[in-house]
C-alpha cells in the first residue's frame, strides 16, 4: 500500500509540511489523537503506515525483515546482547534508531512511566564543543556498534561507522552507548579509551539535562516522529497492566525520508542500504524461512 492507495485531499499538504519539519526544522513532530480507538488493531497499522507513506519509505527493523514493529514488554532485560529496547520495560538512555526517522504510534498507554524525552543532538554537540572541545574530534572517529545477532551467516557482527559527519552544511549524528558498550564483548572490537568514556558519559548527561531536554506528553491514538540524525530520544522505565489486553502497546515504523538529506557512503560504513528511493539503514534481512508450527503438518515445523 503506497500513499496513492490511501488519498488525503487536505492532510497530504499538512503532512508534506511534517516532513519539511522533520528534516529542515526541529526534527521531531507529534500528531495528537489519532482516533485509534475506533479501529482494530490491523486497522490501526494500515492508517499508521499509510499516513508514513506520505512521509517516506519504510525499511526493515530486524533481520526477520518486519516492516511495521509491535512494540511491547517481551520480559528481555537490556544486558542480554539479542535484546532491543522495545522489547523490555527498562530504562532506554538517549540513543538514537537506525533510520533517517523514526515513527511511533500509541495504541495504549502504559499503566505508568515510559516518558519519551527528545534532545536535539546538534545541541549535544555545540555543549561538547563548548564544555570540552578535545572530544569532539572522537566523534568522527569509527566505532563499533554490536548488531545484536542479527547478521547474516558470515558476516560481521558489529558495525565499524562514525558516530558524526559534516555533509552538505549538515551535521548528522548517531549514537547508541548500549550498543557501543556491548560490541566490546568481540575480541576484534578496540577496546574503549577513557576519553570514549568521558564523551559518553557528558552525551549522557547534557542529552538529560533540563536545559536541553524536552519531555513529550505522549498519549493513546498520538503519533511521534523523531529525525535520527538530528534528535535523540529516551525513555524512562515503566509499569505496565496486568491485563494482556490493556498492556503498553506501540506501533513502529523506520523510515527513509523522500527528501532527505545526502548522507556519504563512509557515514554508513558497512551499514545495510544507501539509497533515499530504495531506503537506507535499517537491519538487512536474512534470506531464511522462519520456523512456525502448521496446522496439519504432522508436527514438521518450517
Amino acid at each position: 500500500m503506497t500513499a496513492a492507495d490511501f488519498p488525503l485531499p487536505t492532510l497530504a499538504r499538512e503532512l508534506r509540511r511534517i516532513a519539511d519539519v522533520l528534516e529542515n526544522g526541529t526534527g521531531v513532530a507529534l500528531i495528537k489523537r489519532i482516533p485509534s480507538e475506533r479501529y482494530s488493531e490491523s486497522a490501526a497499522g494500515l492508517v499508521f503506515w499509510a499516513l508514513c507513506q506520505y512521509l517516506g519509505t519504510p525499511v526493515s527493523q530486524n533481520s526477520s525483515g518486519h516492516m511495521l514493529g509491535h512494540v511491547r514488554d517481551t520480559g528481555r532485560i537490556m544486558g542480554d546482547p539479542a535484546t532491543r529496547g522495545y522489547q523490555t520495560r527498562e530504562m532506554l538512555p538517549f540513543h538514537t534508531s537506525g533510520s533517517d526517522v523514526l515513527g511511533l504510534m500509541c495504541l495504549r498507554a502504559a499503566r505508568s512511566g515510559a516518558r519519551i524525552s527528545v534532545a536535539s543532538s546538534g545541541a549535544v554537540y555545540n555543549a561538547i564543543l563548548a564544555r570540552r572541545p578535545d572530544l569532539v574530534e572522537r566523534l568522527y572517529r569509527t566505532h563499533f556498534l554490536d548488531r545484536r545477532e542479527e547478521q547474516a551467516p558470515g558476516e560481521s557482527p558489529f558495525h565499524s561507522v562514525p558516530l558524526a559527519c559534516w555533509h552538505g552544511e549538515k551535521l548528522s549524528v548517531r549514537y547508541h552507548r548500549c550498543y557501543l558498550e556491548s560490541a566490546q564483548r568481540f575480541p576484534r572490537v578496540p577496546r574503549l579509551e577513557t576519553a570514549d568514556i568521558e564523551l559518553f558519559d557528558l552525551m549522557d548527561d547534557i542529552s538529560g539535562s533540563p536545559g536541553l531536554r524536552l519531555d513529550v506528553d505522549f498519549e493513546e491514538g498520538d503519533l511521534l516522529l523523531i529525525n535520527n540524525h538530528t534528535v535523540f530520544h529516551s525513555r524512562t522505565d515503566y509499569e505496565d497492566f496486568a491485563e494482556p489486553e490493556r498492556k503498553r502497546h506501540l506501533l513502529r515504523l523506520w523510515l527513509t525520508l523522500r527528501e532527505g538529506r545526502e548522507l556519504p557512503r563512509e557515514f554508513w560504513g558497512d551499514m545495510y542500504g544507501n539509497t533515499r528511493d530504495t531506503g537506507r539503514g535499517g537491519i538487512a534481512p536474512r534470506d531464511v524461512v522462519a520456523r512456525h508450527g502448521l496446522p496439519n503438518s504432522g508436527g514438521r515445523t518450517w
